[in-house]
Parts: C-alpha cells; sequence; structure tokens
C-alpha cells in the first residue's frame, strides 16, 4: 500500500496548498483500511496476523507523521493562502490523531494477546462499520479542497461540501450510540470476562470511538474553512 508521491514535498505547495495536506490524508486513511482484517485476525486469534497488520499500522503512521513535520516545517509564510494558515497547520493536526488512534489501536493488540468476548461480536462489527464509513467520508471532504479552492470556496461545491460536513455529523452521532450500546453489553457481561481484558475492552472501544469523534473535528474545520 506504497502511496508515496515522487513530487518533492515542497513543490506540492505550488501546484495547491492542500497538497500536502490530501496525501497525509490518504496515509492516514490508509492506516485506519489494516483495523478490520486486523479485527478478523483477532477474531480468528492469529496472533501473528495481528502482529503483522499492527506493524503496518504503526508504520503508515510513521510515515503519516513524517508528512506533518514536513508540512509544519515547510509550510511559506509568504504563500497567500485562501484559509487562515493557523487553521490549514490545525487541520493537518486532526487528521494526524485519526492516525495516533489507528496506532494505539494497533499497539494494545500488539503487546497484549487478547480474545473477542462473543456478546460483543455483533456490536463491534457495527463500530467498526460506522468507523469506516465516517472514515471514507472525512477522506472525500479533504479531497474536494481542490474543487473548493478553484470556485473560491463558493457555489455549488460549497453546497455540496456542507452536506457532506452534515453527514459525517450524523454518523459521528450514530457511533456515539453503538458505543453507548457496546460499553453496556460489556458491563453486562464484565462479571463472567478477566477483569483485566475488560479494561483493555474499554480502552480500545475509547480508541475506536476517538475516531469517529476526530473526523468530525476534520468535518468541523473545513466547515470553518466555508465559514470565512
Amino acid at each position: 500500500m506504497d502511496i508515496k508521491s515522487t513530487t518533492p514535498f515542497a513543490g506540492l505547495f505550488r501546484t495547491s496548498p492542500f497538497k500536502p495536506v490530501q496525501q497525509h490524508m490518504r496515509l492516514v486513511f490508509s492506516c485506519i483500511c489494516y483495523i478490520p482484517p486486523l479485527l478478523d485476525a483477532l477474531y480468528r486469534k492469529d496472533y501473528e496476523q495481528v502482529k503483522e497488520f499492527a506493524d503496518e499500522i504503526i508504520k503508515l503512521e510513521s510515515e503519516a507523521d513524517e508528512i506533518k513535520q514536513a508540512f509544519r516545517l515547510t509550510m511559506p509564510n509568504t504563500l497567500l493562502l485562501p484559509v487562515d494558515r493557523k487553521d490549514l497547520l490545525n487541520l493537518i493536526s486532526d487528521q494526524d490523531s485519526i492516525a495516533d488512534l489507528a496506532e494505539d489501536i494497533a499497539k494494545v493488540l500488539l503487546y497484549r494477546d487478547m480474545e473477542v468476548p462473543d456478546p460483543l461480536k455483533g456490536v463491534l462489527d457495527e463500530l467498526l462499520e460506522g468507523t469506516m464509513e465516517i472514515s471514507v467520508a472525512a477522506k472525500d471532504l479533504i479531497e474536494q479542497l481542490d474543487e473548493l479552492l478553484q470556485v473560491g470556496f463558493r457555489g455549488r461545491e460549497q453546497e455540496k461540501v456542507s452536506q457532506m460536513i452534515s453527514g459525517v455529523r450524523r454518523s459521528e452521532h450514530n457511533i456515539d450510540t453503538i458505543i453507548h450500546r457496546i460499553k453496556r453489553t460489556l458491563f453486562e457481561h464484565e462479571q463472567r470476562l478477566d477483569p483485566i481484558s475488560v479494561i483493555f475492552w474499554y480502552q480500545l472501544i475509547d480508541l475506536l470511538g476517538g475516531i469517529s469523534d476526530q473526523a468530525e473535528n476534520v468535518a468541523d474545520r473545513l466547515l470553518l474553512f466555508l465559514s470565512k
């Protein structure tokens, strides 16, 4: 899943100030794409494959981190931007937080052999599906930045992006209800589970839920762009 650009990083600013942000988001999304196979391997108790997928997520997160650092260091102060420079820096930080959460999930499963409790499986699948959907939506929003730039953040493209932002917010709300149900399910069965594993499952659920929170933050950041 190598998506590195052959274009010199600083050169990306000459084509569009948003190119590095989009390049970063594609790597972040690649991290998220490894979470379903990671959990599938956990379902099957294939810990060798869990390690393999966890290592991939950690590697991709590191590559995303390098892009974020390069973006901060090479973004020209004098570049005439259609949006506030600080907002653009905050946007890439919000994106990076998504990759950080994927890495945290990978590390929990890398350092501890866990089993998926049977009562959690159905609702965990729902949470995973919702997490993937909102991650795709956040990535699609970032891919719209070039079109927004071309029309000056106005017109039909603005309306289209506004509707996409509303969709991300609805998805985040739906995921909140799933998280409530999965935590309630865990609580109802926790006395029959290993207490230490229960603690880690609460942590994993919060990390997965954090991805949708950060995806909503990305959407809110774009809403800020549209409102200025």
